[in-house]
């Protein structure tokens, strides 16, 4: 009975240590312990590297088989097998010519621009809904609503919006839509052709993106009017494939550039808010008008083999996921006229939408994992595969880790719940999450110009270094899927860089709350 009281006086005293003197005087948790991590890399390294481990003390005994020969030795060889020789050499010749004609073009990023609306167009939370509600055509319920939206969106307050909306009352004429895509697109075209020095008229592709926005003549021809582009250019106008068709863009340049050797192909992804806002009382079409903003970013590729030494990013893959078949994904995301009499247009969000991105993303990674994820990861989630789906075992299945393909991943701000859902299951870090995060914060969703905007942020930052492999995932209606696999040609120095960012980077990151009180 002694022993038992001493026993809890030990433990009481124990117990009121210091949670720093307590842990000394632990066992560690190895499973919580940092090391661990090196574990799983040297497992990576191993299995990665694993072929080449191999071949090298085959190697090695043929190169010292072949050194016991002496130079006279060796050439007696040769001169008795001559037609062994000519046939041999004549074969390796052939492969390499038919390899380096048949194997695709590489194409590079050259350098992109974004966008940076002046101060007279900040639309702060307080200043959007004094617009909305001085509009007169909200009902209290919908303000009510649209306020609850702001304060869980994930928004600071110097998002941008075109100077047509921002007065009373808003005009939606087809001359204020035209003048803010001009604006935005030839804001992020005069930047990149300056950044580049590449002239107007060496410009062979053009492709411009805006889902809502498709005017006659189409943007991609007032593109072409403005800078006097060439009688043969290659243009494209893509209508309707919403916030990733930025990607879809990219890849068509890309299989483009395949075709035509030699070229530039400039790239503009922009959206129109001017022609879109909803004055409705709809509240799945109302969300819109919540986190859609003002925004552009011009792209200009090449295939151009002098172009690898200056070039930022060499483009490494991109996969196109598109679930239009299922018909909840086709409706998710859709522009109708309100369900009464008005014919008021908006684009309305389906409950679904989160459960459908979710099984886009799947099927998307599903596709891209084999073409970018280390053997080791591969193998890890074949086992587990296994285990579950033909020994029946009761394990949880193994998610790859993208951050052994990745340092930088770029996922598109559609909104604050879609980044909560990425982040946590792929399980990336807030470092990770930053550049999406303050590209929502600062830009608002810019539509498929976002993707742009956050690695702008990145190399504000000074974070890409050369060899890093970045991952850009966008998703659309129809829905869509789509992925873009950069790595970095060389490293991007903040103090040389021109972009968005660069003379306000040091106020971030922000802390950015789950709700933000809004009062206006």
């Amino acid at each position: 009975m002694a022993d038992e009281k001493k026993q809890n006086l030990e433990n009481k005293s124990l117990l009121s240590q210091p949670l720093l003197e307590r842990e000394k005087n632990s066992l560690p948790n190895f499973f919580l312990s940092v090391k661990l991590k090196y574990v799983k890399l040297g497992y990576h390294y191993l299995v990665s590297n694993a072929m080449y481990l191999t071949l090298m003390p085959v190697l090695c005994m043929i190169f010292a088989h072949i050194s016991t020969f002496t130079v006279d030795e060796l050439w007696n060889q040769l001169k008795f097998n001559l037609v062994t020789v000519v046939l041999s050499s004549t074969s390796i010749v052939f492969t390499a010519t038919l390899y380096f004609m048949s194997r695709p073009r590489k194409v590079y990023l050259v350098d992109f621009s974004c966008y940076k609306p002046g101060p007279a167009h900040i639309t702060s939370r307080e200043l959007f809904m004094q617009l909305s509600a001085a509009s007169e055509i909200f009902t209290e319920q919908s303000l009510a609503f649209q306020k609850r939206i702001l304060e869980k969106s994930g928004f600071g307050e110097m998002t941008y919006a075109p100077k047509s909306l921002m007065q009373v009352p808003p005009i939606q004429s087809m001359a204020e839509s035209w003048r803010e895509s001009e604006m935005v697109m030839f804001g992020a075209i005069d930047d990149l052709f300056a950044k580049t020095g590449v002239k107007p008229r060496d410009i062979g592709i053009l492709v411009v993106n805006s889902s809502l926005f498709n005017p006659t003549p189409s943007l991609s021809a007032r593109i072409v009017n403005h800078y006097k582009l060439r009688g043969n250019i290659l243009s494209y106008n893509l209508g309707g494939m919403g916030c990733s068709a930025g990607l879809i863009s990219v890849d068509l340049a890309k299989d483009l550039l395949q075709v035509h050797p030699n070229s530039y192909a400039l790239v503009v992804s922009t959206e129109n808010i001017t022609r879109n806002w909803y004055f409705g009382n709809d509240r799945s079409m109302l969300v819109t008008n919540c986190l859609f903003r003002m925004g552009a970013a011009a792209v200009l590729l090449s295939n151009r083999i002098f172009d690898h030494r200056r070039s930022k990013y060499q483009l490494m893959r991109t996969v196109r996921t598109h679930k239009g078949a299922d018909d909840k994904s086709f409706n998710c995301v859709l522009q109708r006229e309100d369900p009464d009499d008005t014919q008021r247009v908006g684009v309305s969000l389906s409950k679904d939408l989160m459960v459908i991105a979710g099984e886009a993303l799947k099927t998307n990674i599903t596709t891209l994992g084999p073409l970018v994820l280390p053997v080791s990861e591969q193998l890890l989630f074949f086992v587990t595969l296994v285990a579950k789906k033909i020994f029946k075992m009761k394990i949880k299945p193994y998610i790859p880790d993208f951050k052994l393909a990745f340092e930088h991943f770029c996922i598109h701000a559609g909104g604050r719940g879609v980044l909560d859902e990425l982040e946590k299951n792929l399980e990336l870090t807030e470092w990770h999450m930053e550049p999406s995060r303050m590209t929502l914060y600062r830009f608002g969703n810019t539509s498929s110009s976002s993707l742009w905007y956050e690695l702008a942020y990145s190399e504000a930052k000074g974070r890409i270094k050369k060899g890093d492999r970045i991952w850009q995932i966008g998703f659309g209606s129809g829905f869509k899927c789509n992925s873009a696999v950069w790595r970095a040609m060389r490293a991007i120095d903040p103090t040389k860089e021109k972009n968005p960012w660069m003379d306000e980077i040091d106020e971030f990151p922000v802390l950015v709350p789950k709700v933000s009180p809004l009062v206006y």
